[in-house]
């Protein structure tokens, strides 16, 4: 499931000196009559912005184009350019996996990651250069366990990154043939694989390296050279003003997993060295944070731990004095909303993000941030000493991704609307934003889209629950619809106004489709979201049902044909409210959980700490039991779909679906399983394409046959009983 407490979340940062007035992006407006209605295939012709770089000089951006492949079934990476004075695009790269571009401060030269192709497998990826006045991309790497986490030196002359190569790795590739390894692994660790990586290399922790560059293009490029050591993992390295230092994140600890979440910034010399920590928050750092431009003072997001701990914790933005010593200080411990985070949805660009880092203003007084609030995120201004708050972008959507020049002077976003899927935009000092790129113009211009009503409603003790309710393209007054309630997962996330394509073509396909935002969601602050801890499912079920309610007030829902679909912890809740009530005719359960206890034993992290779970679950047995879906499987009548992903470490499917489908069968009731071949728990967001328009497919076929009445013969089951042989 998302399980978003528990995983990194990523932080969407940048800063500006000068205030621009608030703004908001102009929503395309709703498709004339003579469009067509979206559908589950349009997916196939989707493309996506991602990663956006702008360069020094803010006349340039790079980003990571990423397109479908439908031959292969599979999506491509290629680098694009765009000018931000004229619009105008151009491919830098043609892929099909390019991504992770990086400016040289200097401007002159990009750094990106390349990964090849050897026997239809695509290789560890490297870092390659390419020359900004043209020529060739040529390689900077070459280690055997690949490169990540590019950072360019400020004089550019150097690369900090990320590998888990080790010595006899560089050794051994220079053998010949090579002693067969034994594939049988002993495992130490209660965390020992992951969701979409597998089985973890424990031994294998990342570490930074250090690369010059050449000063001969033509001359093979130099050895990298080793900067950190040890059996513990830094990420995320960011140079000193000077050129002198790196700093780092890591997590010193051996089996973390017996401990609250933690992870401090280090600093070690570039030259290699001894390493300090230099920032601690009592918590977790993300992945994510800057130095100002005196390189005196960091800025990060993280949390403080929670005495007792808490399910959910919010993010802050914390700034810390280096040249002081003092204890970092939370600037948005007043600021009840989510610091560095966005909306969740279905449409986040598949196999290529980035990390959101701060970026500091030019006097270092002010620091621009994504923060979500209600559904939508924006950026914010945070003044970097009294902690004050102003907005510098406003409306209805989500800025999933951004850069800043170095003077915060103009800003490369990535902004989705629900009736766009993310383009660029830019964003200069007193200027309202200018989108850069339409790479889905020329397929949206032909589609008629629903837009969201935002609805907020009473709960079942009054506490206001915001929603979004899409009606059918063509919607009359008087009609009576059937429903699906859509249910995010996380549980520790939050859905709003950002572009949601299963959303978009259930409506197409004549459904009025609700979502909301139950308690426990973010973006409404700490108490509701932490407010369904050693309560999941529980009260967030009730905001559920209190929803279906206020639109069956509305007159347009048909009481006999309500529905009910989920992924990851919406599985779950799909699961608990069909144990709950006969009310829903047909519901979809997807990549979920049945038995607590069970997926305790199986998932790929651990919950060791009391944050779902007071104890273990024979210490806990009664409250595991209570919790769990499976526990009411004898009053599930509800016709159910079951949607697992075979591969799925995060909710594996013998917790889940495999349990309710078994137990369902036994008691002979409508039910089936649909599986995906070596689909993991990102099967809706990263999954094949093929398989994420099947997955569509199925949900809305389920619903078709049990609200519509639709025949659908491959999910007739057969007659229970024995087939007599009759004579000739």
């Amino acid at each position: 499931m998302g399980l978003k407490s528990l995983c990194r979340r990523a932080v969407l940062a940048a800063t500006v000196l000068v205030c621009y007035a608030g703004f908001a992006v102009p929503t395309a407006g709703i498709a004339a009559e003579s469009r067509r209605p979206i559908t589950e295939k349009d997916l196939l012709k989707f493309s996506w912005v991602a990663d956006p770089r702008l360069s020094p000089d803010g006349a340039r951006i790079v980003y990571v184009r990423v397109s479908v492949d439908e031959k292969k079934d599979t999506y491509t990476t290629s680098l694009w350019q765009v000018s931000t004075a004229t619009g105008q695009a151009r491919p830098l790269s043609a892929g099909p996996r390019d991504s992770s571009p990086r400016w040289s401060p200097d401007g002159k030269t990009l750094a990106f990651l390349r990964s090849a192709e050897k026997d239809g497998k695509p290789e560890p990826p490297q870092i390659y250069l390419l020359s900004i006045e043209g020529g060739e991309a040529r390689a900077l790497s070459d280690l055997p366990k690949g490169a990540g986490g590019i950072s360019w030196s400020p004089d550019s002359r150097r690369i900090a990154f990320t590998s888990s190569t080790k010595d006899e790795d560089i050794k051994k590739s220079g053998e010949g043939d090579k002693p067969k390894k034994s594939d049988v692994r002993v495992i130490k660790r209660a965390v020992y694989r992951l969701n979409g990586a597998g089985y973890l290399e424990t031994d294998r922790p990342d570490h930074i390296w250090m690369v010059e560059l050449p000063t001969d293009a033509a001359a093979p490029p130099p050895a990298a050279k080793q900067i950190t050591q040890g059996e513990f993992e830094e990420e995320s390295p960011v140079w000193s003003p000077d050129s002198s230092q790196l700093y780092f994140i890591s997590d010193r600890a051996r089996e973390a997993y017996y401990q609250p979440a933690d992870g401090d910034i280090y600093a070690v010399s570039a030259n290699g060295g001894p390493i300090r920590r230099v920032v601690d928050i009592d918590g977790p750092i993300f992945g994510a944070f800057a130095l100002s431009p005196d390189g005196r003072q960091i800025a990060c997001v993280g949390f403080v731990n929670g005495k007792p701990e808490y399910s959910y914790t919010q993010p802050d933005l914390f700034v810390a004095d280096l040249s002081s010593g003092a204890a970092p200080r939370n600037l948005t411990a007043d600021y009840d909303f989510d610091i560095g985070d966005g909306i969740g949805g279905d449409q986040r660009a598949p196999r290529a993000t980035s990390s959101y880092r701060p970026v500091w203003s030019a006097d270092g007084r002010s620091i621009v941030i994504a923060s979500a609030e209600r559904g939508r995120a924006n950026l914010k201004r945070f003044d970097a000493a009294s902690g004050q708050t102003s907005d510098v972008t406003t409306g209805d959507h989500e800025i999933a991704e951004y850069t800043a020049t170095p003077d915060g002077s103009r800003f490369a976003a990535v902004i989705s609307q629900p009736s766009e899927v993310g383009e660029l935009y830019l964003l200069a000092q007193g200027a309202p934003p200018r989108r850069l790129t339409r790479g889905n113009s020329e397929l949206f211009d032909t589609l008629q889209l629903s837009a969201p009503e935002e609805i907020n409603y009473p709960s079942f003790d009054g506490q206001k629950i915001q929603g979004w309710v899409f009606k059918p393209p063509g919607f009359e007054a008087g009609k009576k619809y059937p429903l699906i309630l859509n249910i995010h997962g996380g549980p520790h996330i939050a859905w709003g106004y950002t572009f949601f394509h299963e959303v978009q073509w259930m409506a197409a396909k004549g459904y009025v489709v609700l979502y909301t935002n139950p308690r426990g969601s973010t973006s409404y602050g700490q108490k509701f979201g932490n407010s369904i801890q050693f309560n999941y499912p529980g009260d967030d079920a009730k905001d559920l049902l209190a929803g279906v309610d206020y639109l069956l007030g509305r007159g347009y829902v048909d009481v006999n044909r309500l529905g009910v679909t989920g992924g990851s912890g919406g599985g779950v809740l799909t699961n608990w409210l069909v144990g709950q009530t006969d009310r829903f005719k047909a519901a979809v359960s997807q990549r979920s959980i049945a038995d607590w206890a069970s997926w305790w034993y199986t998932a790929d992290f651990t919950l060791f700490t009391p944050t779902w779970f007071r104890g273990a679950p024979w210490r806990e047995e009664a409250d595991f039991k209570a919790r769990s879906p499976l526990t009411y499987v004898e009053k599930i009548k509800t016709p159910l779909m079951l949607i697992e992903g075979e591969a799925d470490l995060r909710t594996p499917p013998g917790a889940g679906g495999e349990q309710l489908f078994r137990a369902l069968k036994y008691l002979k009731r409508p039910v089936v399983m649909v599986q995906f071949p070596g689909e993991n728990h990102d099967l809706s967001r990263t999954g094949k394409p093929s398989h994420r328009i099947e997955r569509l497919q199925h949900i809305v076929g389920w619903f078709d046959k049990y609200l519509q009445g639709v025949s659908k013969p491959e999910y007739d089951l057969p007659p229970a009983g024995a087939v007599r042989q009759e004579a000739p």
